[in-house]
């Protein structure tokens, strides 16, 4: 059985694609998805400096039928949205295939990782032609491949290797967080949070598969 990630460029005109190149700063974290007639439903996590217009910029959209802010703090929102054009996940649906959750969308563009069968992979490529979505194969493997082998997401790693390259884990640093922000062209928020989740994955390996508890 294959696993596979592959580089999505979202559709122009679907609301997801217009709002994440209007904020391209902004990290849209979709946490899980859920299809239906003609719809689409999804919760989605805001990572900004100010999430309110991007908030407010959702609501604006015609496509964009139902939006329910369920709660916010300083830089994060959760929102479940519901859109009558969920056209980026309908290859998803039709090949059937499971996506790896939370996947981050910036910028219009995301990354996708599944485990499926041969078959369902084919047809997941047909699906994603089909429909229009432009992707690239980033790997397909066995599943026997280490856990380590996909540990990080490439953004992850791109920024845990520029923290670690300006001195931000030394003791004591000789960076900070918001120049290694500066340094990536992003903003402290944002760097913040790949770098959260960055550590948490390796400590998490780590207890896993080096340091076992006995």
């Amino acid at each position: 059985m294959p696993q596979a990630r592959l580089a999505i460029t979202l559709p122009e005109g679907t609301w997801i694609h217009s709002l994440s190149t209007e904020y391209p700063e902004t990290t849209f974290r979709v946490v899980a998805t859920l299809g239906g007639n003609g719809t689409g439903v999804a919760l989605v996590e805001l990572v900004s400096d100010d999430p309110v217009p991007v908030v407010s910029a959702i609501e604006r959209r015609e496509d964009v039928t139902d939006l329910a802010l369920l709660w916010k703090r300083d830089d994060e929102a959760l929102l479940q949205v519901e859109t009558r054009d969920p056209l980026p996940l309908l290859p998803v649906w039709k090949a059937g295939v499971p996506l790896r959750t939370p996947f981050e969308i910036r910028d219009g563009r995301t990354t996708w990782e599944t485990t499926t069968t041969d078959d369902r992979l084919a047809a997941f490529g047909e699906a994603l032609a089909e429909f229009g979505v432009e992707f690239e194969v980033e790997y397909v493997r066995g599943v026997e491949s280490g856990p380590a082998d996909d540990l990080l997401t490439d953004r992850q790693l791109e920024v845990l290797r520029a923290a670690a390259q300006q001195g931000y884990y030394e003791t004591p640093r000789t960076a900070t967080l918001t120049e290694v922000a500066e340094s990536l062209d992003v903003s402290k928020a944002t760097a913040s949070d790949i770098l959260q989740r960055a550590e948490g994955a390796v400590v998490d390996w780590f207890l896993a598969e080096v340091a076992p508890r006995e």
